[in-house]
């Protein structure tokens, strides 16, 4: 069941002080780095922030939409002691809103084959596997399941 407290805002580039330690935690050797995010927000890329009552960040997502209409998103994460709360289905129903006020028909996403909790959020939102990237996550040369949402 979703918290009714955690509020959904605009992520700004002031918030990746609390962004980072989350995406080092998740993601480890894999984690985008400052300046990945940085050019993410500077390229006018979709993203959300989702904060607890007491203001703190709890996750985040961020959509990058290819006119005339295409979108992936491009992140969904959130911190480990906030999770199983529906914050995650919270941040890509916002994503998803999102893509659909700006006309996007297709929505992807790439996931690793081992994060089998995040296929089953995806596929939950009507997005079904359309392809593979071998080694796409680097370190660990884990492969990434493609996933397509239409309509």
């Amino acid at each position: 069941m979703a918290d009714p407290d955690v509020q959904l805002v605009r992520l700004q580039l002031a918030d990746l002080d609390e962004v980072l330690p989350i995406e080092e935690d998740l993601f480890g050797a894999e984690r985008w780095t400052r300046g990945m995010l940085e050019g993410e927000l500077a390229q006018g890329h979709y993203y959300l922030a989702a904060r607890g009552p007491d203001g703190r960040l709890l996750g985040y997502a961020g959509l990058a939409v290819m006119p005339p209409d295409e979108a992936w998103v491009n992140t969904l994460a959130v911190r480990r002691d906030a999770q199983r709360r529906g914050i995650g289905r919270r941040l890509l129903t916002g994503l998803l809103a999102e893509a659909e006020r700006r006309g996007v028909t297709r929505v992807l996403l790439e996931v690793a084959v081992t994060n089998e909790p995040a296929q089953r959020l995806y596929e939950s939102f009507g997005f079904v596997p359309v392809g593979l990237r071998r080694g796409y996550y680097q370190p660990s040369n884990t492969d990434a399941l493609v996933m397509l949402r239409e309509g």
